[in-house]
């Protein structure tokens, strides 16, 4: 690529694809912890999402790039020592390296003083300050604690149905003032203080200027899509306008990023100094709904022609494609949308609805069925079960059948 050049949006593709790991070879012998840095490299953090009708979905970046892993390879790394990820707010809850926890503390600090926070959530920091307090001493004394082993925890659940237990520990989690030290099987979280859950050398680490921080998670963002929008670079850690914008032009200016032209972008875009464009990708991934690749819906239509709604919250009988809905890569295009269900009691994964794209190879179910007897094999169960709905389903069914 040569410097001022118009790319063409094969080419965005594929370096998109590349900055995500999808051009990496596919790892040989046991994967390892070697294996999950390498992917963190590249993606930056992992979104954690609670939704278990097939598997929850900070698990499936790892498989969607490198295949088969043991899960106990990731919980290990979130949730047991030597610790290598953390929990914190990023592109909504994340897992994140535990060295990025720095590049964060401005955040905590904003939250601290009420910013950045939601609403509710600040009102209630701001109110019950006493309350959180206390909260913070049993920890400080118990911990690690859910918030339904503090005394005042009503049991009730949801967003909306918040203790004030669980308030005071949400608050407290935004602020920095404790982390998560584990999660039980139920997937509740467990909080305990950062000195007793992160990596002494972490703590150690000076706390960066809020500038210098943000300017640092820009790079992340711009290493990990390779060519992106300032909208596209503010989405990936949710910065506001105001600590973004002057990040991308210091980047710019010190030749980390350069401005280029994208063909039918009507934005500016920005090539990251270290972005590869490789003369062709051979993936074949299923890819989770909040994957980096596509959870900025607006980056996914611009890459690959691919509109696409999660429809979980979306009444049954208005659901256009399904309630779980994983697009599927091959090679360089998204050209199938796969409806998921792990039916852990029979044993089955379930494909509740396959619609092709326009883009679609006549190879697309052949290549589709490897990969969901791969996910299959994956999770634990023992096949792969297509219910006739949607238009890709007779030819799924039929390479089944074959």
């Amino acid at each position: 690529m040569t410097r001022g050049e118009k790319l063409t949006r094969r080419q965005v593709r594929r370096i998109a694809l590349a900055a995500q790991g999808f051009a990496d070879p596919a790892p040989r012998g046991a994967i390892t912890r070697r294996h999950l840095a390498r992917v963190l490299s590249r993606t930056g953090l992992f979104q954690i999402d609670s939704v278990n009708v097939l598997t929850r979905a900070h698990y499936m970046p790892l498989f969607s790039r490198i295949g088969p892993y043991p899960a106990a390879l990731l919980e290990r790394a979130a949730w047991r020592r030597p610790r290598a990820l953390f929990e914190y707010w990023a592109h909504e809850a994340s897992l994140l390296p535990v060295e990025t926890q720095p590049l964060l503390r401005w955040r905590m600090a904003r939250a601290e003083a009420g910013e950045g926070i939601y609403g509710r959530l600040a009102a209630f920091g701001r109110e019950r300050r006493a309350f959180i307090e206390t909260v913070l001493g049993e920890v400080e004394r118990r911990g690690p604690l859910a918030a339904s082993d503090i005394d005042g925890h009503t049991g009730t659940s949801g967003w909306w149905a918040w203790s004030e237990v669980k308030h005071a520990l949400e608050w407290l989690f935004w602020a920095g003032h404790i982390t998560t030290h584990s999660r039980r099987p139920s997937f509740e979280r467990l909080y305990d203080l950062p000195e007793r859950v992160l990596p002494p050398a972490v703590l150690a680490t000076p706390t960066p200027r809020p500038e210098d921080a943000q300017r640092a998670l820009v790079e992340i963002a711009a290493r990990a899509l390779g060519v992106a929008t300032a909208r596209d670079l503010r989405d990936y850690f949710r910065l506001p306008p105001g600590d973004c914008h002057p990040r991308i032009a210091e980047l710019v200016e010190e030749g980390v990023l350069e401005p280029v032209r994208v063909e039918g972008w009507p934005q500016q875009a920005y090539l990251h100094r270290d972005a590869r464009l490789p003369r062709r990708v051979r993936a074949r991934a299923l890819l989770a709904p909040f994957d980096p690749l596509v959870w900025e819906r607006g980056r996914a239509e611009r890459l690959f022609d691919f509109r696409y709604r999660i429809e979980i919250y979306t009444p049954a009988q208005k659901r256009v494609h399904g309630y779980y809905v994983l697009p599927f890569l091959l090679g360089e295009r998204i050209v199938t949308r796969v409806d998921l269900k792990a039916d852990r009691q029979a044993g089955r994964l379930r494909v509740q609805a396959a619609h092709a794209e326009a883009a679609a190879p006549a190879h697309t179910a052949e290549a589709l069925l490897a990969a969901l007897h791969e996910m299959a094999g994956w999770l634990g169960l023992a096949e792969v079960e297509v219910v006739p709905n949607g238009g890709l389903a007779p030819q799924l069914a039929a390479a089944r059948a074959a």
